[in-house]
């Protein structure tokens, strides 16, 4: 990876970050020592944005990237994210935003952790019953305390940026963001560009899609996550997958993969945007961080633009849009 950053608001990293959910959540069995592998390799490889949260296997993750942190601590910034409550079995049970709940949980993440001090600290999902104004209030005081440099939230509305922003300033954004996922172009991106919070895509590859890897969702292990998701329905998948190969057709004329079109499309959209692709293997890791050098001209940047998927994010997209629930 080339050694230009990208700035969140007043925070430093690399163009690509490194999201780390699926080493321990959401996407089938992981490899304890390719994960801890592919965290070193993301690291000699110029990463320095790694992205965990306080669910991602009830703590496991944190405590995962514990291992690496305890002799790398200097070379990354640690973004983790607290707000989504679980129970014992990892199962969802609510949202709690409350500065009590917050104070515990930043400690939580601390102590899993193993460092004194979190670099970019996220609002998981915004809590319908705290305002959130009270919620960022308790972000700053950890400011303050030293145990956070940074504040983010994730899947927020505009009007939920501003009223946060305007009680502490807010570094980033974080919400799902790719050539299928476009609806944060509407008013959350520009909201972000008015207050000067920078951008950070989730599921840039659209939880795998737009890699074409994945021909049929009977590939996908029983517990993962995808399996729940409309656009990997049999009455999707189908035309879903002929966009994929408009992109590949694209990715063959720059001498990328899809999956590094798609990751450079999102770089193409502005240097405030720092996409979280994630992966639990070091192929992937590598293929991912060749997007940073593709070059896509105009004419092809507005075709991807043109694609639409079949089939929403989630199943209730009444639920999610604006301010998600869902992980």
């Amino acid at each position: 990876m080339p050694e230009n950053t990208r700035n969140l608001r007043d925070l430093q990293v690399s163009p690509l970050g490194l999201g780390c959910m699926g080493m321990s959540f959401a996407y089938g069995p992981g490899d304890r020592n390719e994960s801890l592998a592919t965290l070193n390799q993301a690291i000699d490889d110029g990463v320095t944005l790694l992205d965990t949260a306080d669910m991602y296997g009830n703590g496991e993750n944190e405590r995962l990237l514990a291992e690496v942190l305890r002799t790398r601590r200097d070379e990354v910034r640690i973004a983790t994210k607290f707000g989504i409550v679980m129970d014992e079995n990892g199962q969802v049970t609510g949202i709690d935003a409350s500065p009590a709940y917050a104070a515990r949980s930043v400690d939580a993440s601390l102590r899993r952790l193993g460092v004194d001090t979190i670099d970019l600290y996220y609002l998981h999902r915004v809590d319908s019953v705290t305002p959130i104004e009270e919620t960022v209030a308790a972000m700053a005081e950890m400011v303050r305390a030293g145990k956070v440099r940074h504040l983010g939230l994730s899947e927020a509305s505009a009007t939920t940026l501003r009223r946060a922003n305007a009680v502490h300033p807010i570094s980033a954004v974080q919400t799902e963001w790719s050539i299928f996922s476009r609806d944060i172009e509407a008013e959350v991106l520009p909201a972000a560009r008015e207050l000067g919070i920078g951008v950070v895509p989730y599921s840039p590859l659209g939880r795998g899609l737009l890699t074409g890897a994945a021909a049929a969702a009977h590939d996908l292990a029983d517990d993962d996550f995808r399996r729940t998701l409309p656009r990997w329905d049999a009455a999707n998948l189908d035309a879903n997958l002929a966009l994929v190969q408009r992109i590949r057709a694209i990715a063959d004329q720059v001498g990328g993969t899809p999956g590094q079109v798609a990751l450079g499309w999102l770089l193409a959209q502005g240097t405030d945007v720092v996409p979280i692709p994630g992966t639990k293997r070091r192929s992937y890791l590598t293929e991912n961080l060749g997007a940073v050098d593709i070059a896509l001209s105009a004419e092809q940047l507005a075709e991807l633009s043109s694609l639409t998927p079949a089939g929403d994010r989630y199943r209730d997209m009444g639920r999610v849009k604006g301010e998600s629930v869902s992980a």
